[in-house]
């Protein structure tokens, strides 16, 4: 996923590391603790730590280890309880897994990694489902302090195929450490680019260097963040697993089968992220915007706005003038209420051309302002994204991991559509690799092989984060694979695309607890969504 994407998720992952989420120390980690019995947990029922033994099957009794002295491979656990949607409470179990920073050293210090676990009211004999979330760099334990039903609903559904573990990120959890670096403000007062967005890149790689000598950055690439769930696996006494995951959880799972395959039963994998497909082609991704704008050129609202040719000729028109007149000034009032002048250019509107396309119906209005000259909300998203902040380091960290095959980024560079798009997707986080300390995995990961493992890849079409066209070059190479293409989906986890499909869903399940792919679709149609409509007046017709 391209670098901007993850930078737009911030604001959610942050909103994710105010809720209350026990976290147990690491050795030599400093990090506040608070405890999930509060808030809507049921009352009376907080979390309290366990060093137990408990009895059933060998999959049940965890590796659980001191919780002053964990040593690797262990798990730490408290319990606690959630309620459903129907008020009834379900117990879990939330926890500390135990690793090296870096498995390649025998000194390396221990860092702790946070799990959850739901288990499944019933035996079903399937194996468990482990859900790995998107980013790099989302925490989602609080969602059980805050009964956040968005995700809950999601884990409770699949604790019914079997029991189901959510496994965090190393370097980003509320349960062991959050490495964070400064990304330092850009001017207002010229335009942005590539070259200059690629050279601060390499400055915050070296800065974060220095401002973690205490730590082995090396240690967080795509074969340590594999190897988490293997060790989660063998801690919890799970034999074989199923994977569950979205966008960089779908790329984290494909690691994990391609360098631990015995482990994996089977996958559901939704707005896939194959491991040499980091950075989006930009032809794939103008094919997405194409798809968009077939249904935004049929909508009666927006047909006064549009040119002659549609969106797509709006677009084409927008890089003509700004590569022909120039730059633009545009003042607007920041936060404060002062006015704020911000200069845009050609390579600003590369950026901007794949804003607000996270939700497609949002996309055209704002494509159409510019057209029409409105840049005042351009402008103000801007000045708010040029502002310093803080950043997340695993992202650029496993980026520069998995890298990019030779092959590939001369594609990548050489496409057709980059004269629209530019290589913002790609540019910085290429030219910055050598300075994150990650090693490169090479080509022997990064290319795909043929495989017998049952994946069913769920995709949107209108999905500009990691277009369809991943899931369709992977799909051969998965002798029992299977593709569910959505129509008019973006970038959403595999259940949401599916919403309006209820049998999809239960075949999902049923494929998950038992491999059989009976009632699996090949294409589920979602219907034209309610564009929005630009800010302003249509302008009157030509005479």
């Amino acid at each position: 996923m391209p670098i901007r994407v993850r930078e737009l998720l911030r604001a959610f992952v942050w909103s994710s590391l105010l809720v209350g989420c026990s976290a147990a120390s690491a050795p030599g980690a400093a990090r506040a603790t608070v405890q999930p019995g509060a808030g809507s947990m049921e009352e009376g029922g907080g979390s309290t730590p366990v060093a137990r033994v408990e009895t059933g099957s060998p999959e049940s009794i965890p590796r659980v280890g001191d919780p002053a002295h964990p040593r690797a491979g262990e798990v730490v656990l408290e319990r606690g309880t959630v309620r459903d949607e129907t008020g009834a409470g379900v117990a879990y179990e939330i926890g500390t897994l135990y690793v090296p920073e870096n498995r390649g050293k025998s000194d390396s210090r221990l860092i702790g990694v946070g799990f959850a676990r739901i288990k499944s009211p019933r035996p079903t004999g399937a194996p468990p489902v482990f859900w790995l979330p998107g980013g790099p760099g989302l925490s989602v334990l609080g969602a059980f302090a805050t009964d956040d039903l968005g995700k809950l609903r999601t884990w409770l559904g699949l604790s019914a195929v079997g029991d189901l573990v959510v496994l965090e990120q190393r370097g980003y959890t509320v349960r062991g450490e959050m490495l964070m670096g400064r990304r330092e403000a850009q001017s207002l007062d010229r335009p942005a680019s590539v070259h200059a967005d690629a050279e601060a890149m390499r400055a915050r790689a070296r800065a974060a260097v220095a401002a973690n000598p205490d730590k082995d950055l090396s240690g967080y690439d795509i074969g340590e963040f594999a190897a988490d769930v293997d060790d989660l696996r063998r801690a919890l006494g799970y034999d074989k697993i199923s994977l569950f995951g979205g966008s960089f959880g779908s790329q984290w799972s494909l690691a994990v089968m391609r360098l631990h395959p015995q482990i994996v039963a089977r996958a559901v994998l939704s707005s896939v992220e194959p491991l040499d497909n980091g950075y989006d082609m930009p032809s794939h991704i103008h094919a997405s915007l194409q798809r968009i704008a077939f249904d935004a050129d049929r909508d009666p609202g927006l047909m006064p706005y549009l040119p002659p040719g549609g969106v797509m000729a709006a677009v084409r028109a927008l890089n003509a003038r700004f590569a022909k007149k120039g730059p633009v000034r545009v003042a607007v009032r920041d936060e404060g209420g002062r006015t704020r002048t911000v200069v845009l250019g050609a390579e600003d509107l590369q950026q901007a051309l794949l804003s607000h396309t996270q939700e497609g119906e949002r996309w055209p209005a704002f494509i159409l302002a510019l057209y029409h000259g409105h840049y005042d909300e351009w402008a103000r998203e801007t000045l708010a994204d040029r502002q310093a902040d803080d950043t997340i380091l695993i992202g650029p960290l496993v980026d520069s991991s998995l890298g990019v095959s030779a092959e590939r980024e001369h594609l990548l560079r050489t496409d057709p559509a980059v004269a629209m798009l530019g290589t913002w997707n790609f540019e910085a986080n290429i030219a910055s690799a050598p300075d994150w300390p990650t090693r490169d995995m090479g080509d022997e990961l990064r290319k795909p092989v043929p495989s017998d493992i049952p994946v069913i890849f769920v995709h949107g079409d209108w999905d500009t984060s990691t277009p369809i066209d991943n899931s369709l070059g992977l799909l051969p190479y998965f002798r029992n694979g299977h593709l569910i293409q959505v129509h008019r989906a973006g970038h959403d986890g595999a259940f949401y695309q599916l919403r309006t499909d209820s049998a999809a869903k239960q075949a999902v399940y049923e494929f998950l607890k038992s491999g059989r792919r009976e009632g699996l679709p090949t294409e589920v149609v979602l219907p034209v969504p309610r564009f929005e409509l630009p800010a302003f007046p249509p302008p009157r017709p030509a005479r």
